[in-house]
């Protein structure tokens, strides 16, 4: 039987939404999970194709109403998965693929236990640092949150994670190749 979860944890700036850009397009029965957020939108970024952009009263309510699967705040901003999309997707037929964090990943296996984690590592922090500064995205303090974000992440996703799989994005077409092994021996 197919394993239809994968959850794909990895620290800003380690290539996890690179890679899974890259090689989605090649299952087309494995669909993307899109995010709800309360972060602003970053350019090119479309609501209901990148993520589910809402104000914190939006995301709150969904909380409240107990339409998420999980949720956490990153960074300062809420991130969440929605329950329905998640649901019809799954009765629809087709397996999906999850961008959370490490402490997202551990309040998803609450709910669905069988997902299959694949952790992302940059080679090395200095490289991470490198990634995070090359996207011109973040302010400073913003990076030096992440870097600060990413150290603690790694620590728990190696101590109190789930991940069946871990790749280390030291180069892109390698790890994209590990990651189509990975997909490929879950159908």
């Amino acid at each position: 039987m197919k394993n239809k979860l994968f959850v794909m944890s990895a620290p800003s700036g380690a290539g996890k939404t690179t890679l899974k850009d890259l090689v989605i397009t090649e299952f087309p029965d494995i669909h993307y999970s899109i995010s709800a957020t309360t972060r602003a939108p970053r350019e090119g970024e479309i609501n209901g194709v990148h993520y589910f952009f809402k104000t914190k009263e939006e995301f709150f309510y969904m909380i409240e109403h107990n339409l998420l699967v999980e949720w956490n705040e990153v960074h300062g901003n809420y991130y969440g998965t929605p329950k329905c999309f998640v649901e019809e997707t799954l009765a629809a037929g087709f397996r999906v693929i999850f961008d959370l964090d490490v402490f997202g990943k551990m309040n998803f296996d609450k709910v669905y236990p069988e997902s299959t984690g694949i952790l992302v590592l940059p080679p090395n922090f200095e490289v991470l640092e490198q990634r995070l500064r090359a996207r011109n995205t973040d302010s400073e303090e913003v990076i030096q949150l992440r870097l600060k974000n990413a150290k603690m992440e790694i620590e728990f996703a190696k101590t109190c994670g789930k991940y069946e799989f871990i790749l280390i994005n030291d180069n892109l077409e390698k790890t994209a190749d590990e990651l189509r092994q990975i997909l490929r021996k879950q159908d």
